[in-house]
């Protein structure tokens, strides 16, 4: 348990520094200087110190207990990635933090929170793609613990990202569609003002940084064990930053794209998954390394 807890220490400052970079190289491609790469850290902490109260057009209990549950789910999240359970958790986590998404833009009353909400929802086409990197994970080592693929990767010496790399860029695409001011991001733009969390200050404000964090970590880290396998810790910092210097390099040449065109994107690549799974599915059968 101690370990766990100084991993979610590290995990909640590993993320908001990888925002912080993310900002940062959004800036540089953009010709602007940028904030530096700890400002994430600061406006947390700056959070954490100012006057915490709750709108008047608020559902209180709403407004609190959402805030809480987001939290709580990244760190279960955290807890499944870190002990290697089952993937189908991690999917559920993920499908239960689109409701908290959509009760915290509902909770505050506040029109622009509504809008955000709203959008969650029609953004919910992004668990598509996760469930076709779950279904093709499982195609081709047999099973759904987190901690056993990463294992099967290194004891094989293949990587899922070689046989399997429409399942890859369907997580991927999961992890720009989390990604601020990317063409994803609907559901924080900029006519939003910041999408589902804009009326929620002081201690609740920080509370949603810190999960914004751990859902980095959570995200990056899945990628890599899924797609790579269980490789030394000093590589895998260097794969999240290299994913999130990817990232923050789309996201800064990308235009934003529209609702409709997010959903159509992402069902559109979660079909051609499925029919690269089912084309795998049949030369394995025919095979008869599916029986």
């Amino acid at each position: 348990m101690i370990q766990f807890l100084l991993l979610l220490i590290i995990a909640v400052f590993a993320g908001l520094l990888l925002h912080g970079l993310h900002r940062k190289i959004i800036a540089r491609i953009q010709s602007r200087p940028g904030p530096p790469v700890w400002q994430e850290i600061l406006h947390t902490l700056k959070f954490s110190f100012k006057q915490t109260w709750i709108p008047k057009t608020a559902s209180q209990v709403m407004y609190v207990a959402i805030v809480l549950i987001a939290v709580g789910i990244w760190i279960a999240a955290l807890w499944v990635v870190w002990s290697g359970a089952s993937l189908l958790i991690l999917f559920a986590l993920y499908m239960l933090h689109k409701i908290i998404e959509h009760g915290t833009g509902l909770s505050s009353g506040s029109p622009y929170t509504k809008f955000g909400a709203i959008r969650s929802v029609m953004s919910a086409a992004a668990e598509l793609p996760l469930l076709a990197t779950v279904a093709i994970v499982y195609l081709f080592w047999g099973t759904l613990s987190i901690g056993e693929i990463a294992q099967l990767q290194i004891a094989t010496q293949t990587p899922t990202i070689l046989i399997a790399f429409p399942a890859a860029v369907s997580l991927y695409l999961i992890i720009l569609s989390k990604a601020h001011y990317g063409p994803f991001s609907v559901i924080e733009a900029k006519e939003l003002v910041s999408g589902y969390w804009t009326e929620h200050f002081g201690g609740w404000r920080a509370l949603l940084n810190i999960a914004m964090g751990l859902k980095t970590v959570v995200l990056l880290s899945a990628f890599i064990l899924l797609f790579v396998g269980a490789v030394p810790w000093w590589m895998f910092i260097l794969l999240m930053i290299i994913l999130m210097v990817s990232v923050s390099f789309i996201c800064a040449v990308t235009p934003m794209l529209t609702p409709y065109q997010v959903v159509t994107v992402q069902t559109i690549w979660t079909v051609i998954v499925l029919l690269y799974g089912a084309a795998v599915w049949l030369v394995f059968s025919a095979g008869g390394i599916i029986t």
